[in-house]
């Protein structure tokens, strides 16, 4: 089993800055893929970018492209999303998530096995 919980959901003007932590613990070696997801009111969860634990290779949704970064610390069993340049369209409420281990990185949340409580961002205009 492998659990995650995302921390650092706020309230930001345009523009802003935030960054969102996830704690992976459990049996961590069972994952080689996280994901970060939000999902709005009245819309379908998305994949905001997505890391190979093992490799390092990151991949980002085109929206959020040049203004969020994904990253990790494999000894601290973190994963981080620092949201630069937030718009208020980015508010949402985010999740962290991981797969089993997998031979390439899935942006289809369904493929995702392990998700945390989610962290609501709020951007104001």
């Amino acid at each position: 089993q492998v659990q995650v919980v995302e921390s650092g959901g706020d309230s930001v003007q345009g523009g802003g800055s935030l960054r969102l932590s996830c704690r992976v613990s459990g049996e961590a070696s069972g994952t080689n893929c996280m994901g970060w997801f939000r999902q709005a009111p009245g819309k379908e969860r998305e994949v905001v970018a997505r890391i190979n634990t093992e490799i390092g290779t990151t991949y980002y949704a085109d929206s959020v492209k040049g203004r969020f970064t994904v990253s990790q610390d494999n000894a601290e069993y973190m994963v981080y999303l620092q949201m630069d340049s937030l718009k208020p369209e980015d508010t949402a409420a985010y999740y962290c998530a991981a797969t089993v281990r997998v031979p390439y990185c899935p942006a289809n949340p369904q493929l995702f096995k392990y998700w945390g409580q989610g962290t609501q961002v709020t951007v104001a205009s």
